[in-house]
């Protein structure tokens, strides 16, 4: 059955607090989901499944509408939107999602610390300071606990957006392409630690690198097109994080540039109708 969904609130997190009950992964099911700008469709009738406890990656072209579907399910999309968003467990999603974007977004006042629990303190609620201290030592910043984001590298940025993102405690997650600004050494760090620390909630990770998400990811789309489809979903073989030398995840790799390829194509095309 489709359903509008209205325009969000303004508000500083999409999360209420979670209310107690039943804590078993869930898969998610869109059905039909559509957002469109000024009456064109970003995407349309499109259909995505992310089953329970694991991470399904989505890559395709910049505007295509990767961040918008995040924030579409996030509850946060500014856009006409529409479609279903069912849980398997029958409850609804809204509540349950913790949301990384791109840039780190630490306010850069507060100590990592303080920024870590900065979703309890903006609901009023009394912070957990010993799980946000486990958790900032999980990401292995326990010495720059009391540091500002000004005196801390790329990297470490990245892993205090990390524990603030877990300190939510969220069974899913959805992430806006959280290691692109790092180096090559740094975002494969990153990677490894997020395969650890997100191991039994449920992920939608964006990004424009092929690699990552067969690294990462157990499953993998392309999003293309105008408006956007989804393509069949990738399924690497082997544990988190993989061997990206493995020869499967090289010929996979070499699918998804292929398919990227087209993507490109297809958008390019569209701008010259435009």
């Amino acid at each position: 059955m489709r359903k509008t969904v209205p325009a969000p609130k303004p508000a500083t997190s999409p999360n209420p607090p979670v209310m107690p009950g039943n804590t078993t992964p869930f898969d998610i099911h869109l059905r039909g989901g559509r957002v469109a700008f000024n009456g064109d469709d970003i995407f349309h009738d499109l259909d995505l499944t992310l089953p329970a406890s694991s991470i399904t990656c989505l890559l395709g072209p910049s505007g295509v509408g990767k961040s918008t579907l995040l924030r579409y399910l996030a509850g946060l999309v500014d856009g006409e939107a529409g479609g279903d968003i069912a849980c398997s467990d029958g409850r609804p999603l809204l509540g349950r999602v913790a949301y990384m974007a791109q840039q780190d977004l630490l306010l850069p006042w507060r100590s990592v610390r303080e920024n870590v629990v900065l979703g309890a303190v903006l609901r009023n609620e009394r912070p957990d300071l010993a799980r946000a201290d486990a958790l900032i030592a999980k990401v292995g910043l326990s010495d720059a606990a009391h540091l500002r984001p000004a005196e801390l590298s790329g990297g470490m940025k990245q892993r205090a957006a990390l524990a603030r993102t877990l300190m939510e405690d969220r069974p899913v997650v959805l992430m806006d392409e959280p290691f692109s600004a790092l180096d090559p050494l740094n975002r494969m760090r990153l990677q490894d630690l997020a395969a650890r620390v997100l191991r039994g909630k449920t992920v939608l990770l964006v990004t424009h690198d092929p690699l990552e998400a067969l690294r990462i990811g157990d499953r993998v789309h392309v999003l293309r097109g105008t408006p956007a489809v989804l393509s069949d979903a990738i399924l690497p073989a082997g544990s988190i994080p993989r061997d990206v030398t493995d020869p499967e995840i090289l010929r996979h790799q070499a699918e998804l540039l292929r398919q990227l390829g087209a993507t490109a194509e297809e958008l390019n095309r569209a701008e010259d109708l435009a």
